[in-house]
């Protein structure tokens, strides 16, 4: 659940008003798949709380399946406060003492969910403490056990994690096994040390990735590994970039699913992504 202070701030105290948007990376995600044309459902929980039931119904107003999202009586459904900057980029500041007891319950949905899959996306928001990295690596191995293909976005967010160097590792470890690896320009950089972005998108691949995808904002996006490609990023007129990245994997996730899994067509679903991840900076919200 995001809390958005809607215009940019000198210093987030000057912050006097926040509207609620649904939020959550791999809802935002699921949420861009669906829109897309690709059945999607997300993994997780809720509380039974008031903001718990409004996110499980836009989730189910946008066509995101919710049968493996539990809603935990007791818990607090996790709650984002985000403000922007002059140059409307993002701060978080996370209140989520719910997670546990979310995570555990969606833990148990999990086999049931994947019987079910197409593909697994996950991200590294889910890394960050115990309970939710074991639920995630347990998801990632049983998704590579019935040879689903395994899609990660790093989403590095450096107010997450209080030694980034840890978490920069254990994304590099998990490009390992992957079928697409999506990576912001930034996020890429700090992962292989490389900053352009098709070299980057390379040493992604040398890791273990079978395709990599580099964003780098408006200037598209470029894939290297088993497809190759570019593309622009559409024109729009931005309001702030939050979820646009959630959006292009979700698109592109979107995109491979139409084409059965056959990467080497993948370059075909780069433009709808693209237009995914710009439409998300129409607006203030992760789901614009």
């Amino acid at each position: 659940m995001d809390l958005i202070c809607e215009r940019e701030l000198e210093a987030p105290s000057d912050a006097d008003a926040f509207i609620p948007h649904p939020g959550g990376a791999l809802a935002n995600v699921a949420v861009a798949a669906s829109r897309a044309g690709c059945e999607s459902a997300v993994l997780g929980g809720v509380g039974q709380d008031f903001w718990g039931r409004w996110l499980r119904a836009r989730l189910e107003e946008e066509g995101v399946g919710t049968n493996w999202m539990a809603s935990v009586e007791g818990a607090s459904t996790p709650l984002a406060i985000v403000v922007f900057d002059r140059h409307r980029e993002p701060a978080f500041q996370i209140y989520g003492e719910g997670i546990r007891a979310l995570m555990e319950a969606g833990g148990g949905l999990l086999s049931d969910a994947l019987k079910n899959a197409g593909a697994l996306v996950f991200g590294s928001n889910t890394l960050v403490d115990a309970p939710e990295r074991e639920l995630t690596m347990r998801a990632r191995a049983e998704a590579a056990e019935r040879s689903l293909p395994i899609l990660f976005d790093p989403n590095l967010r450096p107010n997450r994690w209080i030694e980034m160097d840890k978490a920069v590792a254990l994304c590099r470890d998990l490009c390992d096994g992957a079928t697409v690896v999506k990576a912001s320009r930034e996020e890429a950089e700090l992962m292989t040390g490389r900053a352009e972005s098709a070299t980057a998108a390379e040493s992604i691949c040398e890791l273990g990735a079978r395709i990599a995808v580099v964003t780098n904002g408006a200037r598209g996006a470029v894939m290297r590994g088993e497809a190759e490609g570019q593309v622009a990023a559409p024109p729009v007129d931005v309001v702030a970039p939050l979820g646009a990245g959630d959006a292009f994997i979700g698109a592109f996730a979107a995109g491979l699913a139409a084409r059965d899994w056959d990467l080497s067509g993948a370059s075909d679903a780069l433009p709808a992504a693209a237009r995914a991840g710009a439409r998300a900076c129409t607006g203030w919200g992760a789901q614009s």
